[in-house]
């Protein structure tokens, strides 16, 4: 029954495509005015029945356009549409398969004399900013904002919710021009449905201060705003969902959204123990998230990628709640604030076998952890942007934080030599409760002048961190064959730590040129004051109590750094390109009062000089190119540069090294970026290469017979290290219903490093090659299939013999599989292999990683049944292998394994006309 089923609906799509006409119209499009060809002026096609959009390209630099598609109409409604000319509108017969319109020529916009027109143009190119029309991308009926920003050409969305424009992250959502919930973009990307969105505009990042002073603000990344349908500016719409599951599992969420034109109110609130990451509602491929899908992570600088697969580390149950205001309060006044609070229950056991390699020997360390934490966190913010005539604004941003926690921890060591003999065993348990604190202020003043571009900016920032600790610590660490005496601490630790920072910036502009070439002058001053006052006690034998204070292992010291930073910086700005040199120079004082140890006290002053260029190209509003070099002047850490002995880990006595020197890091980087709108291509790139000298490493040398170390640092030249990566997409129409969008990448580093062991210094050289390719096929209102293939080859070598040469090869394959038949019905599956041949005896080298969800949606749409299976295989790990420049490491930790969970979801939506339900639309689109 179910192959005659999908016999017939196979059969039946394939008549419709018979009686389909394929054509192509093709034109150039120039100015009425000059008659030069106008580039990236919007084509589009409409019905003429119902207005709705068939197809739509975008002009080439000559002005040139080509539509391609099928249609069942006899007639289709063409438009053109440019910045500052009148939208060009004609009806076209499809009688035959080429349609050839000649040359177009728009006319200018005349306001007075003209009938203007609303313009539905699904993409709107302007000189820095790219707009999409909402009702002309077609999505599920109860799609989300991240849904609909899935099928914006040039638009990436990866299965954590971070969003790529054109290659380049988005790191700020707007919403009417507002933030949304603070920093998490995917509150706001998951939780808004599409319905109420009308345009969504994609430009670079800005501050308001640099959008009111006409700065060029962040080339390497993006901000999306998505403005709100006038009609839905008004109105009450929400959701709430609730699910219970095998293993006791559970998730709960809600949200409310009150607008009221300009006024915005959201309250949301939710919980689960199912590892879900911030807020969702639970959906499957979301709630799963990157907190239990395979990932490759990363293990530093000096080291080579980790080699993980499985999910996440640990089981959290948390809760959260927060809410969000916004409101024009004047004319002149716009006001932003929200609270958010978030609690969590976590556990995790660890399982960890490392390699340890010196100059001549080989030593081993297994260990066996577990903790338990409980924290509370809570966060509010506040924004006020007064403007306090046309040519003066006033931002100013309080922030509050504040959060508790709880930690038990215990760890079992042991330590074996070169010939598998116990050298050294521990056993750690602690309690730490803590308590931190955080305000900060950041006020913006900018003042402009005249209309040349003049302008004088005075920022201010302040923030005042504090945290109290009371730690309870019992160890034994005991040593063989050696005369060494057994180490036994039971301890009670008092810390209390607090970190000022005052940052003080002013800048005048001095237009040399009208809106063309500027000098910028500016100064910045920056203090910071860090206090750490930690009282160790023993206990005492006789009296049981805390009370024999141990010297070594307190402190009680204050550190300064305190920078004056003058700069001047010229940019020229023309019609494609733009560019700018920064140089500046760093006065920087450190200094650390050490009030135990008097003797430790220092101070050491340092001066650099720091440069930062840019050059950005636009070839056309499809393309341009980025590049620019920097060289940034760093201080060693406190840490570091303290004489003070670290005695507190008994296996390593760690002393900081006064003498060294600041770091300086050279960076030189470039990018292309291109998407034409035409041929449904896209290509994205990035290379950068870093210099660095003075560069801080450990320097550590291992007692043979204890194998205990002493950790020191020391500054090096000679490192570097080399990144770049391509990626070409294309998306291809097969016919009016299914589409193939694949794209294919590859990325490629090098580091060197310069490192010791044992006194001896050696070069790592660690090199990587990940080549992958994507497919994406989408057959409308049917299903969309994503498979996902990725090979990952890492070599570490050495230069000296004593250390082998280390490679690692990866294979990761990702399956996602959705189908929306029958009707009222979507199945989804996230499928994840990987297969890692290098992780050591014992450890899981393989496992599939599968996910599924199904999902039955009545009352018209407003509510939704969800079935969801967790690890439908019961095979989720996540055994790791990494290698740095001295070891080799396995590492195992807990992980959520299968279980089931039936929830239920409804929505509610009262704004404006389109909060009821569209009778006459197909069930997934609308």
């Amino acid at each position: 029954m179910k192959k005659l089923f999908f016999f017939i609906l196979l059969l039946s799509v394939s008549l419709s495509f018979s009686q389909s006409k394929s054509f192509k119209v093709s034109g150039t499009i120039v100015g009425e005015d000059n008659k030069q060809p106008l580039e990236s002026a919007t084509i589009y096609l409409e019905r003429v029945k119902d207005s709705s959009l068939v197809t739509y390209t975008i002009s080439d630099k000559d002005g040139k356009f080509e539509l391609v598609n099928e249609t069942y109409d006899d007639k289709l409604n063409l438009f053109i549409d440019y910045v500052g000319y009148q939208t060009y509108v004609k009806q076209i017969l499809i009688d035959k398969e080429r349609i050839d319109l000649q040359t177009i020529e728009l006319k200018i916009s005349n306001t007075l004399d003209e009938v203007v027109i609303k313009s539905r143009a699904p993409i709107t190119v302007k000189k820095d900013t790219l707009e999409f029309n909402v009702a002309s991308f077609k999505t599920k009926k109860d799609a989300n904002v991240e849904d609909l920003l899935k099928q914006l050409p040039g638009v990436e969305v990866d299965e954590e919710g971070k969003i790529k424009v054109n290659g380049k992250d988005v790191n700020k959502i707007l919403v009417n021009g507002k933030p949304f919930f603070g920093d998490d973009p995917t509150i706001t990307t998951r939780n808004l449905t599409k319905d109420i969105i009308e345009k969504v505009q994609i430009t670079d990042t800005k501050s308001k201060s640099e959008a009111f002073s006409g700065e060029e603000g962040d080339k390497e990344n993006k901000t999306i705003n998505l403005t709100i349908k006038e009609e839905n500016n008004k109105g009450v719409f929400g959701r709430v969902a609730a699910g219970a599951g095998t293993d006791e599992r559970y998730e709960l969420a809600g949200m409310v959204n009150l607008f009221d034109n300009d006024r915005r109110i959201s309250v949301l609130a939710g919980g689960n123990n199912t590892n879900s990451p911030g807020f969702s509602f639970g959906e499957i491929q979301k709630m799963f998230g990157n907190a239990n899908s395979m990932s490759v992570s990363s293990n530093g600088s000096f080291a080579i990628n980790g080699r993980s697969f499985g999910g996440g580390q640990g089981i959290t149950t948390s809760q959260n709640a927060g809410a969000n205001y916004a409101d024009q309060l004047t004319e002149n006044i716009e006001v932003t604030a929200d609270y958010f609070y978030s609690g969590s229950d976590s556990e995790n056991e660890t399982l960890t076998q490392r390699e340890n390699i010196l100059p001549d020997s080989r030593f081993f360390s297994d260990s066996r952890s577990r903790s338990v934490n409980d924290g509370q966190n809570h966060s509010a913010n506040l924004g006020f942007d007064i403007e306090v005539d046309s040519t003066f604004l006033i931002n100013i941003n309080p922030s509050f934080r504040w959060s508790t926690s709880n930690t038990s921890f215990s760890q079992d060591e042991e330590t074996r030599d070169e010939n598998t003999d116990l050298t050294n065993q521990s056993t750690t348990g602690s309690f730490v409760q803590s308590n931190a604190q955080n305000f900060s202020t950041d006020l913006d003043l900018t003042k402009r002048f005249g209309n040349n571009g003049a302008f004088l900016k005075f920022e201010f920032y302040n923030s005042i961190n504090k945290n109290d600790s009371d730690d309870f610590l019992t160890s034994e660490t005991n040593f063989f064959n050696t005369t060494d005496d057994d180490i036994i601490r039971d301890q009670f630790t008092d810390s209390e730590t607090e970190n000022k920072t005052l940052r003080l910036s002013s800048t005048y502009r001095l237009p040399l040129k009208a809106k063309e070439l500027f000098l910028d002058f500016q100064y910045s001053f920056r203090d910071e004051k860090r206090t750490n006052l930690r009282s160790t006690f023993d206990r005492d034998d006789a009296t049981n109590l805390y009370e024999d204070f141990n010297f070594d292992l307190s402190t009680d010291f204050q550190y300064f750094n305190q920078e004056n930073t003058p700069s001047i910086k010229l940019t020229l700005r023309k019609e494609k390109w733009s560019t700018s040199i920064t140089s500046s120079y760093v006065f920087r004082t450190l200094e650390n009062r050490d009030f135990l140890r008097p003797e430790l006290s220092l101070k050491r002053n340092f001066q650099a000089i720091q440069l930062r260029s840019n050059f950005n190209y636009r070839f056309s509003p499809k393309s341009s190119m980025f590049s620019g070099y920097s060289l940034n002047n760093s201080p060693p850490s406190l840490s570091q540069l303290q004489p003070f002995q670290d005695v507190s880990n008994p296996l390593n006595t760690v002393t900081g090294n006064p003498n060294l020197e600041p770091t300086n890091r050279h960076r030189l980087y470039m990018g292309y970026n291109s998407f034409d709108f035409q041929k449904k291509t896209g290509i994205y790139s990035y290379a950068s290469i870093n210099f660095t000298n003075n560069q801080v490493v450990s320097r550590t040398i291992v007692d043979p017979e204890t194998l205990k170390r002493t950790t020191t640092y020391a500054n090096v030249n000679g490192n570097y290290n080399a990144f770049g990566n391509i990626n070409f997409s294309k998306s291809i129409k097969a016919d009016s219903l299914r589409t193939i969008k694949y794209d294919i990448g590859v990325s490629a580093s090098y580091n060197r490093n310069i490192n010791f062991n044992n006194e001896v210094q050696y070069k790592s050289n660690v090199t990587s090659l990940t080549p992958s390719i994507g497919l994406r096929f989408n057959w409308k209102k049917v299903m969309e299939f994503r498979p996902r293939y990725r090979m990952s080859f890492t070599k570490n070598t050495y230069d000296i013999e004593t250390f082998e040469d280390v490679d690692f090869l990866r294979h990761d394959l990702d399956l996602n599989f959705t189908t929306y038949v029958p009707k009222n019905f979507e199945w989804t599956n996230t499928i994840d292999f990987a297969y890692n041949p290098n992780v050591a005896p014992g450890f899981q080298k393989s496992a599939w990683f599968w996910n599924s969800t199904l999902a039955y949606s009545f009352m018209k749409d407003k509510a939704v049944m969800t079935l969801k299976v967790y690890d439908l295989l019961n095979q989720n790990t996540n055994a790791r292998r990494r290698a740095t420049q001295n070891y080799i490491e396995d590492r195992q930790s807990t992980v959520l394994q299968q279980y089931f969970m039936l929830s239920f979801s409804w929505k509610f939506n009262s704004l404006g006309s389109k909060g009821e339900v569209d009778k006459n639309s197909f069930f997934f689109f609308d």
